[in-house]
């Protein structure tokens, strides 16, 4: 499946991202932050954080995703750019799974292949770690990398697909979709109900 600027687009939407159409999320603003776009101030994604979030959600997402950086690069960007907060909070998390990487595979997380990347976030416990923003290294990772590229991906309607959601809450699927009531069955197991 191949995730499109489209995709990226709508979970942007969905996140509350400012100056996506003039759509935000319920819950847009989290700890006193806003998602309206900055004044410029927001702190900017560099071609190497970039390139670390590219080769990190390809080992997050599944293998038949296609188009994973531009992807990544659409959705990221004005993530870290119009929430300076949460962006910056992105950028540390980023020089820590670097860190990690460099200090126990002796380069960079994108420079490393794809089964040695994993095999670092699992010696971390990302996988296992609870995701909080101010927590320890593995918690920061997990919350601003992880679980930021996993929601971008899943509330995309081309990732939404991939999780059996072709008809996700906020995406237009039509009024079948939701005007069917659910199948009823009687005591005698006979099913009724729409068809």
């Amino acid at each position: 499946m191949r995730l499109t600027r489209r995709d990226a687009l709508a979970a942007l939407s969905a996140v509350g991202a400012g100056g996506v159409a003039g759509c935000s999320a319920p819950g847009a603003e989290r700890d006193g932050e806003t998602a309206t776009p900055s004044d410029g101030d927001g702190p900017e994604l560099g071609d190497d954080e970039l390139e670390t979030l590219v080769a990190l959600a390809t080992v997050l997402y599944p293998s038949d995703v296609e188009n994973v950086a531009e992807f990544v690069e659409t959705y990221v960007r004005p993530r870290v750019r119009d929430r300076p907060d949460h962006g910056r909070g992105m950028l540390d998390a980023v020089g820590t799974l670097n860190e990690y990487a460099e200090n126990l595979e002796g380069a960079r997380y994108a420079a490393l292949d794809a089964g040695t990347r994993e095999e670092l976030l699992a010696y971390m416990a990302v996988d296992t770690a609870d995701p909080v923003p101010d927590g320890d290294d593995d918690e920061r990772v997990r919350y601003y990398l992880v679980n930021d590229l996993l929601f971008g991906l899943y509330a995309s309607p081309t990732g939404a697909s991939l999780a059996g959601l072709e008809n996700p809450p906020g995406y237009p699927g039509g009024t079948a979709s939701y005007q069917k009531g659910p199948a009823v069955t009687d005591n005698r197991g006979n099913q009724r109900g729409p068809e």
